[in-house]
């Protein structure tokens, strides 16, 4: 509920009220009088609760309590009205003073603010006239200094209008409209004409400053969220409004701070707390302090009248950083030395050390990545470059075995070549009768396109076999390639008096590989089978080449009836070079073992029970 200011009545009832309350407090203690606590009367300005001087007053008593070297008895008292011609309440009031520290007179009485300084000098030769009196946190313009006796001294404030109203238009120079914010009590009446006065030379034509003083409050909230843009609010003071309604202990700044639509400032640190832009500023830490140094000064035995401290004004620019943001107000236009409060740390500021170790860790993982990235493409590079060497090793290998066979695959095709030769003079035969059969013709062309087929097929398998080709892996069916190679090496058995016997699966063996290099291993392994045994009976040579699937691999095997390879050599058998041919180079089955485990495979060596050796290769099953 708002509290109303109403005729004299009722602050008479209020005064009695605050008599039987201070009465209470202020009974006469019994024991000695001596080293008693020093006992001082703070007088507020309408009540305890009323800004700016409820703050100004609460650091005070901190810094007096902090500073003395004396316990301290320290008392509350408020005069209640701020307006005039309530003679007869006043009265009534010192009276009740007077009465209530009739066994003991304060020493020292601080008033706060202008309307409790007006009080006690107006009321000075009533109220305690050998008690010292400081007069505190107020404008020096309201100071009746005539009135001051040798028992005073004050602890002035110093408002500087043309200074605030400057740093309002240095930090939004566009600026239209000015809307102050002030009350109507007398107290605040006289400051209007001050104001006006002051700021004309200022604002002149081009700011319009708007006073709200005999508005209600509520109109005045409305009034403030209407403003044409281009406006500012300067918050002076509101204790009562227009209606006669006291508002200044109700922090009326933040209902306005909710609903302006314009950037608000003051003059008044004790209002800084949130709503407010900033600015130069009177503070109360530091008028507190002084206040306290010069109550301390004075119960220490100084006389009042020998203290005179300059009035305290406004100190170093304060901003609000949160309404530096919301009004779009550059940093750089705040003037040197200001300082910036309520700023929100930024996320280096907040979590720099965890910034720090996220990005040590990603430095890390970023050298590790780099280095294996490196590393891969090293071994990637080699295994190209094996598989270049192992290519060309391999094609050498085909080359020597070429060589070998080659006497046998010259026989090989010289058969078809000397059938088709046969044939063709049969049929020049024929051709001279004189009546060629031409049946028999028929057939003997068909023998010469049979062995031409023949001859052209074992050229074919020699080329494919000697081709030399990058290493590729793809899709293909082991057994037809294990078919191809058997057709291929079909005559070197022959001419070696060696049967080949096979047992294909009858199921496919998809797998990956290239198939140059997978017939250059099954011929490898074959062409060992068929040396292995030229020491026995041709009745016993032959060999037998398998295919089936084992799991998850397709699986071909060599098997021969030779005398099988000695327990303590079968691990050395794929190494390079080692041979047991007397003219054997020793690398054949190096280079198959090789290029099976480049196909992601193995190549193993084991002797039979009934006799003989068999190689087994097993390559990953890779249906399509």
């Amino acid at each position: 509920m708002l509290r109303i200011v109403r005729p004299a009545g009722l602050f008479i009832a209020v005064i009695m009220l605050s008599i039987w309350a201070g009465g209470l407090a202020a009974q006469p203690q019994p024991g000695p009088t001596t080293n008693q606590p020093k006992q001082i009367l703070f007088l507020y300005s309408l009540g305890p609760n009323f800004q700016p001087w409820a703050t100004w007053s609460r650091v005070a008593r901190e810094e007096m309590n902090r500073q003395s070297p004396w316990p301290l008895d320290i008392r509350e008292q408020s005069l209640v009205t701020a307006l005039d011609g309530q003679d007869a309440v006043n009265a009534k009031f010192v009276e009740y003073l007077t009465a209530l520290y009739t066994q003991r007179e304060p020493d020292l009485i601080v008033a706060i603010g202008a309307p409790a300084a007006r009080f006690v000098q107006q009321y000075r030769a009533d109220l305690f006239p050998n008690t010292p009196m400081l007069l505190a946190a107020v404008e020096v313009r309201r100071v009746q200094k005539s009135m001051l006796s040798g028992q005073d001294t004050v602890v002035a404030t110093h408002v500087d209008h043309v200074a605030a109203f400057e740093n309002i238009l240095h930090l939004l120079p566009d600026t239209k409209t000015i809307a102050m914010i002030i009350g109507n009590s007398p107290g605040e009446q006289l400051w209007i004409k001050d104001v006006q006065r002051e700021l004309k030379p200022l604002l002149g034509d081009r700011v319009e400053l708007r006073l709200y003083n005999d508005l209600p409050f509520e109109e005045v909230l409305h009034e403030l969220a209407n403003l044409p843009p281009d406006s500012a609010i300067f918050f002076q003071q509101l204790m009562v409004d227009g209606a006669g309604a006291v508002y200044g202990d109700k922090e009326p700044w933040k209902r306005i701070a909710e609903i302006a639509n314009a950037p608000i400032f003051t003059q008044e640190g004790a209002f800084f707390d949130g709503g407010f832009v900033g600015g130069p500023m009177l503070l109360p830490s530091d008028g507190g302090a002084k206040i306290a140094a010069a109550a301390i000064r004075i119960l220490g035995g100084e006389k009042a009248s020998d203290i005179h401290d300059a009035p305290i004004s406004f100190a170093a620019p304060i901003y609000d950083w949160r309404q530096l943001q919301r009004w779009n107000i550059r940093e750089s236009l705040l003037p040197s030395g200001s300082e910036i409060k309520f700023r929100e740390p930024t996320a280096w500021e907040r979590y720099s050390w965890q910034i720090i170790s996220i990005a040590i860790a990603l430095l890390l993982q970023a050298g590790l990545i780099a280095v294996l990235l490196h590393e891969r493409h090293r071994r990637q590079l080699a295994e190209v470059q094996s598989r270049e060497r192992l290519a060309e090793l391999a094609h050498v290998n085909r080359l020597s075995t070429a060589g070998e066979l080659s006497s046998l695959i010259a026989h090989e095709i010289n058969q078809p070549l000397g059938a088709i030769l046969a044939n063709a003079e049969a049929a020049q035969i024929i051709l001279k009768r004189p009546r060629p059969d031409m049946a028999e013709l028929s057939e003997i062309v068909d023998a010469i396109q049979r062995n031409d087929e023949r001859a052209t097929e074992v050229i074919r398998r020699m080329r494919s076999l000697l081709k030399k080709a990058p290493f590729e892996l793809t899709g293909m069916d082991l057994n037809d390639v294990v078919k191809e190679t058997i057709e291929l090496a079909l005559t070197f058995a022959r001419g070696r008096q060696v049967e080949l016997r096979s047992s294909i699966s009858s199921e496919p063996l998809p797998i990956r590989g290239d198939r140059v290099q997978l017939q250059q291993v099954i011929l490898n392994l074959i062409v060992n089978s068929i040396d292995a045994m030229g020491h026995i009976s041709v009745e016993g040579r032959n060999i037998t080449i398998r295919t089936s699937r084992d799991e998850g691999f397709a699986e071909l095997s060599v098997s021969d009836r030779g005398p099988g390879i000695p327990d303590h050599l079968l691990k050395q058998i794929f190494d390079p070079f080692f041979t047991t041919k007397a003219e054997g180079m020793g690398m054949g089955l190096a280079i198959a073992r090789t290029i099976v485990e480049a196909h992601g495979g193995t190549l193993q060596a084991q002797n039979q029970l009934r006799g003989g050796a068999r190689l087994t290769v097993r390559l990953p099953y890779a249906p399509s």
